[in-house]
Parts: structure tokens; sequence; C-alpha cells
């Protein structure tokens, strides 16, 4: 099972960030499919990870589905995921850490 290393993203909180920077409010599901893709990138591009870092859904522990900004991936031959298989150091993906609003650092997380 792949695992990825980053933050949990929630769709609520990407839809906020779509309209925070100018976007129109999702109408129908495939507006909000758009606006998720939007925001994420948004917010990779802002905070200087989107060059190494990628946007996929998983599950926690306590079997919720979210968003995950990964910045590793445990499966070096996951195919086309191209991301280390270690955890970056924080300075990497501090500017990402403090526009999520998080407290600490990024949790290794189950893909779905």
């Amino acid at each position: 099972m792949v695992k990825y290393y980053g933050y949990v993203v929630s769709d609520g909180w990407l839809h906020q960030r779509a309209l925070d920077v100018g976007y129109p409010p999702a109408k129908t599901p495939a507006d909000s499919r758009d606006i998720i893709s939007l925001a994420s990138r948004d917010v990779m591009a802002a905070t200087g990870v989107l060059s190494y870092a990628r946007f996929r859904r998983i599950k926690t522990p306590k079997g919720k589905y979210f968003w995950c900004i990964a910045l590793a991936c445990d499966d070096p031959c996951a195919a086309g995921e191209r991301l280390p298989t270690f955890a970056p150091p924080e300075a990497k993906y501090k500017a990402l850490k403090e526009a999520l609003g998080k407290d600490g650092p990024p949790h290794w997380y189950r893909a779905i």
C-alpha cells in the first residue's frame, strides 16, 4: 500500500482558498472539481512546492478521505509520482505549512 507524506487539505479549505484568490463559487460538481484543482495548484505555486509536490487523495487512520499535498511517497516504484521516498527538510515546506495554517510537521497517509 502506497503512502504519501504531506499535509491534509479539506474540500472546504480549497473552496475558500479559491474564493480568496478571486475564483467564482462552484455551482456544479464539475465546477467544484475544477475549483479544487485550481486552488491546490495555486497554493502549491504560491508556497514554492509546485515543482516537487503532488496533489493526491488519501485516507486517514480514522477512515476519512481528504486531499493531500504530498511531499514524499514511500514507494519508489509508484508510476509517475517522481516524489522522494524520504521526508524533506522543513525549510522546503515551511511556506506551505504556514499557508495551510498547520502547527506540526506533515504526516504519512495511505493512498486510495
